[in-house]
């Protein structure tokens, strides 16, 4: 029955999604499942001999902090991902693996989660790693001092139960259905280390940034802020020491560089931009990279902070869509490599609505909407309305060159319509602190967003996440909140599917933001570089077995 539906789900929607994307969350599960990790043992002596070797990775990006719990951006998140583990993982189809747990079961009613933890895990401390680190970390954003931006797939959460040393029972108000997609990837941190630091401190502790302890493949080993990060194998690691010596994660100014030491062998994988393809393809032909590529489960767009009353109204957000060509800042800056978006989601994920309402390019009606929302032309041209101008701050990184291109083209479409539009470019740290909470301090940003495994948009939307989550925007809609938290609650995929497409539909009806665009990836790694391959769902997947010749 329930339970049988419930597992049908799961199965089902790993198969729907194996083309999507994740930013590291799990698709996973089953009434009972085992990692299969074991498996690999005797593939790892036969390549033993081929072990050693840097793996340098080129970023623009610079990472905030490494605490998963705290950490917002990409770069974060990736080293995140090479020092801690998490209850379970998904392989590069979205198929789930257990990773600290080695198996899991759930009661009839999906509100029961039992998981069986590895007994053979050390802490990068030469510690163990038991039951109390997994109740000590889930319960984190649980505290009633915690201010981070994670506490959404906790917050169904009624109990953490320690049944023993390597047993945790997990005890939900109610079925979540991302539960072991979303909740149970997150990484688990070291109680012996922190669990005397105060929640409300712990966001701020030194361990984020310096001496970060995880039970991961790679141990942290120092970070010189502007230059790189450089992580070095775990000999205790629990599916034995990484092929690899170390990771330097490299960050360089812009991706001329990168390209530039990519060409070199400096670099020895890096992310490649949509105008760089073709550069890249180039260096394929000369034997000097491996280029693999393939959609993201992501989407661009230009992001208005509706706590400013300059956004407030929806006929101004749709007008300020109608200003710009989306089309030409896909073919003249991306080169042609991604699709115009009109709403949120992506094509590349099980719950995509393409059926939403569409605000096309038309500079003449951006104008007409702006006129009846009150905004009229002074001598200068500019719009204003009760003697205030209508002009704001466009914000990006400058270490995103596209990001950078598309602020500068909205800023001269949006000055043929009379809006006065400045751009500030700022580091990828000073971006990240900026407009997060609680600052919040924008107009209107360029960014993107990369969507996890489960396509559950309330991190987005729902207004619960406006103070300390994910929801930029500010945005609030009574019809959005009921439905993003009725789509959680079911397990029918046909029925979630339906009530996240309306969702979906009133949000692009509202406008928070100006979709631009769902993004192509691609990676370029050197030829004497073996592991890496573009995939939607787990960039890193088995790292320990990556090598270099």
């Amino acid at each position: 029955m329930l339970k049988n539906r419930f597992l049908l789900f799961i199965i089902f929607l790993i198969m729907l999604i194996a083309a999507a994307c994740s930013d590291g969350a799990v698709k996973e599960s089953g009434n009972e499942a085992n990692s299969g990790k074991e498996d690999n043992q005797s593939e790892n002596t036969q390549t033993e001999e081929k072990s050693g070797g840097s793996l340098v990775l080129g970023t623009t990006a610079a990472p905030t902090l490494f605490n998963p719990y705290y950490s917002t951006d990409t770069s974060s998140s990736t080293i995140e991902g090479f020092i801690f583990s998490g209850l379970v993982t998904v392989d590069t189809d979205f198929n789930p693996e257990g990773d600290l747990a080695k198996s899991w079961e759930f009661s009839d009613d999906g509100l029961r989660w039992t998981f069986h933890l590895r007994e053979n895990v050390k802490w990068h401390d030469g510690a163990d790693f038991t039951a109390d680190d997994v109740v000590f970390s889930y319960g984190i954003p649980l505290h009633e001092d915690y201010i981070g931006p994670r506490g959404l797939p906790f917050e169904i959460i009624d109990e953490i139960n320690k049944i023993d040393d390597y047993t945790v029972e997990f005890v939900l108000s109610e079925p979540y259905a991302p539960f072991i997609t979303i909740t149970a990837q997150f990484e688990v941190l070291p109680k012996h280390i922190l669990g005397d630091v105060p929640i409300a401190e712990l966001g701020m502790n030194k361990f984020n940034t310096k001496e970060p302890i995880g039970t991961g493949p790679f141990k942290f080993k120092q970070w010189k802020e502007g230059e790189y990060i450089e992580l070095q194998a775990n000999e205790d690691y629990y599916l034995g020491k990484p092929k690899l010596d170390t990771i330097i994660y490299k960050i360089v100014p812009d991706m001329n560089t990168l390209m530039a030491q990519l060409q070199v062998g400096d670099i020895n994988l890096t992310g490649i931009s949509p105008q760089y393809i073709e550069t890249a393809k180039k260096l394929e032909e000369q034997g000097k990279v491996v280029v693999t590529s393939g959609p993201s489960n992501a989407f661009e767009y230009i992001g208005y902070n509706l706590r400013n009353e300059l956004f407030q109204d929806k006929l101004v957000r749709q007008a300020l869509t109608h200003a710009i060509d989306k089309e030409a800042i896909v073919q003249a800056i991306l080169d042609g490599s991604g699709v115009v978006a009109h709403g949120p989601g992506s094509p590349a994920n099980w719950a995509f609505n393409p059926d939403v309402p569409k605000f096309e390019y038309n500079p003449e009606e951006a104008k007409r909407k702006l006129k009846e929302a009150g905004w009229e032309p002074n001598k200068d041209g500019i719009l204003e309305k009760d003697g205030k101008k209508f002009e704001f701050v466009l914000k990006t990184t400058s270490a995103n060159e596209i990001r950078q291109q598309i602020a500068e083209v909205v800023q001269q479409q949006l000055s043929e319509i009379g809006i006065k539009t400045s751009i500030e470019l700022l580091e990828w740290s000073a971006y990240v602190e900026q407009t997060s909470p609680p600052l919040w301090n924008f107009d209107a940003i360029v960014a993107g967003w990369s969507i996890g495994s489960d396509p559950d948009p309330t991190w987005f939307w729902h207004t619960s996440e406006i103070e300390n989550g994910l929801n930029y925007n500010g945005f609030s809609n009574e019809r959005v909140d009921e439905l993003l938290s009725e789509n959680t609650r079911i397990s029918d995929l046909e029925e979630r599917k339906r009530i996240i497409a309306e969702a979906d539909a009133i949000v692009a009806e509202e406008q928070p933001d100006t979709f631009l665009y769902y993004v192509e990836g691609s990676l370029a790694n050197a030829p004497n570089l073996h592991g890496p391959k573009f995939n939607a769902a787990n960039t890193y997947y088995k790292i320990h077995e990556w090598y270099i010749d």
